[in-house]
């Protein structure tokens, strides 16, 4: 797709395009070990910069709500985050890119062992602070007492120090720390899938919403997607089907 002078001023009004990372979902993005920011998010933030030919400036975040507050108050012009209500006052959603599970993680001899065992009065839920499952889980859950956790990478060691019941996040994640820790298992099914797109303000106007929906769809309907994610050895996530409609969500 060949984009006009007006369209890169929709999308990138500075002259560059400035796109969030978040640090704190290792599905989108992870630190390599030169600390340069590298994953899904990444690649289809240089895509972007790429066809608008225009350089890219990554404004690297350790959790979602400070990304999104980035592109909420146009301070970025693009951004990869869960679509969720509460996110939409400020930010305009494309429709899914990648589909990912949010599981629950619990000691290997705790007596939770369903949904229905974590909503009750007395369990203690560590969650990332504004992450997706945070939002979602303050919505749904109205017995277990939520325990916020400053950053999502640091849900399951506040889990551990604070003696908590349940961790809830991202299935990979919870994977990863299970392995590392030991005596840890998860909830046999996830509690939410969680669906991850792009974003930028909403005061961009349709324009802009347009051309990003369509630059997702394209890198779906192209593989780019799927080859990102096998790229970069992502595991458990898949590329979300194609939007039914041709409007961002």
């Amino acid at each position: 797709m060949h984009y006009s002078a007006h369209d890169v001023e929709a999308l990138a009004p500075t002259g560059v395009l400035r796109a969030t990372i978040n640090l704190g979902n290792p599905i989108l993005a992870r630190q390599d070990a030169g600390n340069e920011p590298t994953g899904v998010s990444v690649d289809l933030a240089r895509a972007l910069a790429a066809r608008l030919e225009v350089p890219l400036e990554l404004l690297v975040f350790d959790g979602a709500a400070k990304a999104v507050d980035a592109v909420a108050n146009a301070r970025a012009d693009v951004g990869f985050f869960a679509i969720d209500p509460l996110r939409s006052q400020g930010v305009q959603f494309t429709a899914p890119y990648v589909l990912i599970e949010g599981c629950y993680l619990v000691r290997n001899e705790s007596s939770v062992r369903t949904h229905q065992d974590v909503e009750q009065p007395g369990v203690s839920v560590v969650v990332g602070k504004g992450s997706a499952y945070d939002l979602y889980l303050t919505r749904t859950l109205h017995k277990a007492e939520l325990i916020r956790s400053p950053t999502s990478p640091g849900v399951v060691d506040m889990f551990i120090e604070g003696g908590h019941a349940v961790a809830a996040g991202v299935k990979q994640q919870l994977e990863y720390d299970a392995h590392r820790i030991g005596g840890l298992r998860l909830l046999p099914e996830r509690f939410m899938v969680i669906q991850q797109a792009m974003g930028l303000p909403s005061a961009r106007g349709a324009l802009a919403a347009s051309l990003l929906h369509q630059f997702v769809e394209s890198c779906k309907a192209s593989g780019f997607v799927h080859e990102a994610l096998r790229r970069n050895g992502i595991d458990g996530a898949t590329v979300a089907p194609k939007a039914i409609e041709s409007a961002p969500t």
